[in-house]
Parts: C-alpha cells; sequence; structure tokens
C-alpha cells in the first residue's frame, strides 16, 4: 500500500540529489522564518481627509482581529488558535499552527472620532480620519 509523502521543494525546484538533503535544507528554512511567515501585509493610503489601511489575512475569521490607536499608532493584531476539533484527527501533514502577530503605524494625524473598521472577503479596511485643524482667525479692528 502506498503511503503519502508531502513533496517539498526549494524555491520550486525538482530535486535532483537525494530528497533527504532537500527535505534538511527546508527543516532549516522552516525554523530560521516562521515569524516572518506569519507576519500579514498592509497597505495605507492618504486619502486627503483621513488614512485607509487595509490588512490582508488569510483563514482568520474578525472575532481574531483587534484593532487599536493609541496616540496616533494603529495597531493591527491578530491571534489565530488551533480548532479542539482538529485535535483528534490522524493527519498525515498538518501545517497550520496557532499564531499570532502585530503590524503597527504611526499616523501623526490621526484623530480618534469617526474611526470605522470593515472585514470582508480576508480584508480587514480602517478608516482613520485626519484631526482637523481648526483656525480660529478673528478680525481686530485697530483705534
Amino acid at each position: 500500500m502506498a503511503s503519502m509523502v508531502p513533496y517539498r521543494s526549494v524555491f520550486g525546484i525538482r530535486p535532483t540529489v537525494p530528497a533527504s538533503l532537500f527535505d534538511a535544507f527546508d527543516d532549516m528554512m522552516d525554523l530560521t522564518t516562521p515569524l516572518s511567515s506569519k507576519a500579514f501585509p498592509i497597505d495605507v493610503e492618504d486619502k486627503g481627509d483621513g488614512y485607509e489601511v487595509k490588512a490582508y489575512f488569510t483563514g482568520v475569521s474578525k472575532d481574531d482581529i483587534d484593532v487599536e490607536l493609541n496616540e496616533g499608532r494603529l495597531s493591527i493584531s491578530v491571534n489565530v488558535e488551533d480548532k479542539e476539533e482538529d485535535k483528534d484527527k490522524n493527519f498525515l501533514q498538518k501545517e497550520f499552527v496557532s499564531y499570532s502577530a502585530t503590524r503597527g503605524v504611526y499616523l501623526k494625524d490621526a484623530s480618534s472620532e469617526g474611526l470605522s473598521a470593515k472585514y470582508a472577503d480576508g480584508i480587514l479596511t480602517v478608516a482613520v480620519p485626519k484631526i482637523v485643524e481648526k483656525k480660529n482667525v478673528t478680525k481686530i479692528s485697530i483705534d
């Protein structure tokens, strides 16, 4: 009976030397990049009267995401935990692990009023308005 052995490649190149060497190399790469591979990409766009920040997630529910603005620093955090129902299954290979990651961006003129966030199709969109400077110009008459 055949067994399932996952094929692992380095940079998409099929190995031409014994597979154990490539497996060892892949294992070394897995150990050196776990944090960077779990970070999620973000885009920050200046819309003139505010900012639009987009964070891209895969396989994350909105309950796993936390968004916070603290003195101009917008922090987006995700905390994903392994599901309990998966623990009793007999996996031949399981690459999903629990992880958490945080990304932040400093927006010097961000206002804490009027913030909004929506999450759809794996994309979190946060609208951050800018502080509106009120210019109190008073005309002074000269006597």
